[in-house]
């Protein structure tokens, strides 16, 4: 998916804090709830996202550096997906669906529809371009997109790989999970991520409580999707927003305290500890890097290839507004500067 904002944020990924945090548990990690910002897709029926990262206060859970989260949203009345050939570099793209279809064309060759409970991972190091669109028979459209950030041993791989894992479902008393990156629960997939993560949809029955065995070493953070009473260490944390924890927890307790389930999307991984700068839809570490890579995509560089097989809601090969490929945004006239990451802790103000 396309960060489509017309202008935006030079996002250098580090570990922040928000206002909070709160710890309702006798001897719970404390948890900072990290608020969702809502960003159109683009078109004349924009389809909106709810973004929780990047945030100018946290960028980077792990190496989980971008997670949107949308729907459910009725196709035939907004139009739904419709994400023109558009670049990417530094990063893995994970795509998950709760509800709904999205065809899937990349400039490595790779096509395919991301169905409900099937992950699909994109590889884009040095560079790639993709397409992602929904037709009108997908119904109601509902899922997270969410980005890895690499590290600087993998991100200028010339490699265009696509992966595509179906986990088997995990039970545990009061839900069950599907394990999409990682190891929880006894569950392990097979997809390969440079750095240490985990990725996981889990649903809570109505009155469930869930004493998740986590890494030490891992922050965290939990979506919730659906679910009005759901606690993260005894702290309520709202649809759409994310409960983050630092590192040191072994145990994180989860409990859905509504009458319906409760459907939440776990991302946890080792802290990254390199700088990195993302603007628009490249992930690089200067600012020269992001200025060579827009120049490339619209000059239609080799970095990045061509998208074949892509029909828009505008026919084959363009979307509604006629495009063929989405334009880079005009650069920020601010030099782009890391900075070194706070640690992996909830931090607390005022």
């Amino acid at each position: 998916m396309s960060n489509a904002e017309a202008h935006p944020d030079t996002q250098v990924c580090t570990e922040g804090g928000l206002p909070g945090p709160r710890a309702a548990r006798l001897g719970g990690a404390p948890v900072e709830i990290i608020t969702a910002r809502a960003v159109p897709l683009g078109g004349p029926r924009a389809m909106n996202v709810r973004r929780t990262l990047p945030q100018r206060q946290r960028s980077l859970i792990g190496a989980w550096c971008f997670v949107d989260h949308y729907g459910p949203d009725d196709v035939a009345a907004t139009g739904g997906m419709d994400v023109a050939p558009h670049p990417h570099t530094g990063l893995q793209t994970v795509s998950w669906l709760f509800a709904g279809l999205v065809s899937h064309n990349d400039s490595g060759g790779n096509s395919g529809d991301i169905r409900p409970g099937e992950m699909n991972l994109m590889m884009a190091g040095a560079g790639i371009c993709h397409s992602e669109t929904s037709s009108a028979t997908s119904g109601r459209l509902h899922g997270v997109q969410l980005w890895i950030a690499l590290p600087e041993e993998a991100r200028h791989s010339p490699e265009r790989g696509f992966e595509h894992f179906v986990p088997a479902p995990t039970a545990f008393p009061g839900g069950s999970a599907l394990v999409f990156i990682g190891s929880l629960l006894g569950s392990r997939s097979p997809v390969h991520t440079y750095t240490p993560l985990v990725g996981a949809e889990l649903v809570i029955d109505p009155g469930g409580v869930l004493d998740l065995p986590v890494d030490a070493g891992f922050e965290h953070g939990l979506l919730v999707d659906t679910g009005a009473k759901v606690t993260l260490e005894g702290v309520h944390v709202p649809k759409d927003a994310v409960g983050y924890t630092g590192v040191g927890a072994r145990t994180l307790r989860v409990a859905n305290e509504g009458t319906e389930p409760a459907r939440l999307v776990l991302l946890g991984g080792a802290p990254f500890g390199e700088e990195v700068v993302m603007w628009w839809n490249f992930l690089a570490r200067s600012t020269e890097e992001i200025s060579r890579y827009r120049e490339e995509w619209q000059n239609h560089g080799e970095r990045f290839g061509r998208v074949e097989g892509y029909v828009g809601h505008g026919g084959p090969g363009r979307n509604a507004d006629g495009m063929t490929r989405i334009p880079a945004p005009e650069l920020p006239p601010v030099r782009m500067r890391p900075r070194k990451n706070p640690p992996p802790h909830a931090q607390f103000h005022g």
